[in-house]
């Protein structure tokens, strides 16, 4: 039976729309961390870059490029979800010690192991439905990338770069956007997933340093805790290295000057947040981690204008 326990958590985000709902749904929204929009928005946002970028390569019709891009969304919402979900079935253990999350549904016993599995499925049908939208080779992407997904929370017990393991799984959208567009893969979208990996890395590992000293007491890694002191020089060379990927995935893909001007902004956007990084403040490393999701926008409108100009359309 599911335990009555208080119906938040301690890091959640007040006010949302998910405490609208039946209370009854509220421990699942949380499981799905669907009142986070932050987490469905940056895997979202590598797909978005990809189909706009292939979209200059080929002919599509503005309704259909609107259709993948709502898949897209639909489709990071939902696995998302599933994601957070299988993470804290494998992470309950973990959670039960770590302050800001030993109040999340499972470790507080709002929701059961079975349930919060029944809940992993239904998300993953959902997921299925969506994937079988797209053509062959979009599908077959997909399915590989659950792979990675259930392989990235056992990562962190491993080795001190779980990061990247999540950078392959977040950035494996820029694969199936492009492929959707194509219905294959090209050199722009190797570089522009190579990029994004980078990307993840860095913000993620701005993510994992209001963690550090849970972290170290139940031992869990992370590239926060590895690179310490140096943190800062770390994510200017991640942010950078991300940027010059993009830039080649930009050149390769044929987009023009407006993608390569959100470029430059997007860039003056990151090297902002490193500026700004405060290792003792952790408040601070949560709104920086969030601002990605304004990089993420910054560089689609830059590919959606170079689009407009785009002989192929």
């Amino acid at each position: 039976m599911e335990a009555t326990q208080p119906q938040t958590v301690a890091d959640s985000v007040k006010g949302s729309w998910v405490y609208r709902l039946p209370p009854a749904l509220w421990p699942y929204a949380q499981l799905a961390r669907w009142e986070r929009p932050i987490g469905w928005q940056l895997l979202m946002w590598p797909c978005w870059w990809a189909a706009l970028l292939a979209a200059h390569t080929v002919q599509i019709s503005a309704g259909q490029l609107l259709w993948f891009l709502l898949l897209f969304t639909v489709g990071a919402f939902v696995m998302r979800g599933a994601g957070c979900t299988f993470n804290d079935l494998v992470d309950q253990d973990i959670d039960e010690k770590v302050a800001r999350t030993k109040s999340r549904p499972l470790p507080s016993g709002r929701v059961s192991v079975q349930n919060a599995r029944l809940f992993l499925l239904a998300q993953l049908l959902v997921g299925l439905v969506v994937l079988l939208q797209f053509n062959f080779a979009s599908i077959v992407l997909g399915v590989l990338s659950l792979a990675l997904v259930f392989t990235y929370p056992f990562m962190k017990r491993i080795t001190w770069w779980p990061q990247f393991f999540l950078g392959l799984a977040f950035s494996w959208g820029a694969l199936v956007g492009w492929s959707a567009v194509t219905g294959s893969i090209a050199m722009s979208a190797l570089l522009l997933y190579a990029g994004a990996i980078c990307w993840v890395i860095a913000y993620d590992t701005i993510y994992a340093m209001q963690d550090i000293e849970d972290d170290a007491l139940v031992g869990v890694k992370s590239t926060a805790r590895l690179f310490g002191e140096n943190t800062s020089q770390a994510l200017t060379a991640l942010y950078a290295a991300a940027i010059i990927l993009f830039a080649f995935a930009f050149w390769a893909g044929g987009a023009l000057w407006p993608a390569r001007v959100g470029l430059v902004a997007g860039g003056v956007h990151l090297a902002w947040q490193v500026m700004s990084l405060n290792r003792n403040d952790p408040e601070k490393s949560l709104m920086l981690f969030k601002s990605n999701s304004r990089f993420g926008l910054i560089l689609f409108l830059g590919l959606l204008f170079s689009l407009m100009f785009s002989p192929a359309q």
